[in-house]
């Protein structure tokens, strides 16, 4: 798109483009939610059952899979009773629970850790998702990919019209999104395991496929150009 300022006197005209890229590249980190429940009739049972139940997993994971870690991390945490009916003022089973998030930096072990934190009893597993660093070079390239297209673009419109680019104006950044296909959010491959607590040997390790990462970028760009030779 271009805009004309004043053809009589020759003042330079502005070219105003937009510079968008698509970056693809693998993920880094791996996130997973562990749920870990307990439920007993009395209260101070179940609040006892879900600490041991939480130290289990948080001393599991730190001990096998220490150096694979990225974080480890303790979420939403809750007990409560269960009533028996909308009117009834009767108190049933204690229910408690407590989420854990994984995030893996060493694929290596992901499927092994996975099938091994979903054996125990009372844990429930909610992932993959996939994700780059906030700090990724990926994030870096896309944004310069973006601004060397909207330089392509401003330097063709111009050429069509017997012009030449003199001078960058503005370049604002319009905005990025990462970790999933323009224009959304993250990816997520959803797999849930529920641990039955049934200790079977040799239980196999899940394969999981890392999903790859889109990372958009947007500028926009204004240059100042000659006036066209002719029209």
């Amino acid at each position: 798109m271009t805009q004309q300022a004043d053809e009589v006197t020759g003042t330079p005209i502005v070219v105003s483009v937009r510079g968008e890229a698509n970056v693809e590249a693998d993920p880094e980190l791996c996130e997973f939610a562990v749920t870990v429940t307990a439920r007993d009739r009395d209260r101070r049972t179940a609040l006892e059952q879900l600490t041991r139940r939480n130290k289990e997993l948080l001393d599991q994971v730190r001990a096998g899979y220490g150096e694979a870690l990225e974080k480890l991390e303790t979420g939403h945490f809750s007990v409560y009773p269960e009533w028996r009916g909308k009117r009834s003022e009767k108190v049933g089973p204690y229910q408690g629970s407590v989420r854990i998030r994984i995030v893996v930096k060493d694929f290596a072990v992901l499927g092994e850790m996975v099938t091994e934190i979903a054996d125990g009893e009372g844990r429930a597993i909610d992932g993959p998702y996939w994700t780059l660093r906030r700090d990724s070079e990926v994030h870096q390239r896309a944004r310069t990919e973006a601004v060397g297209e909207a330089v392509r673009r401003a330097r063709e419109y111009a050429a069509a019209v017997g012009s030449t680019l003199t001078q960058l104006l503005e370049l604002a950044d319009t905005g990025m999104s990462g970790g999933a296909p323009h224009p959304g959010a993250r990816v997520m491959d959803a797999v849930a395991f529920a641990g039955s607590g049934a200790a079977d040997e040799g239980v196999p390790a899940l394969d999981l496929e890392p999903v790859r990462q889109n990372v958009y970028a947007e500028v926009e760009a204004r240059f100042s150009a000659t006036q066209p030779r002719k029209l």
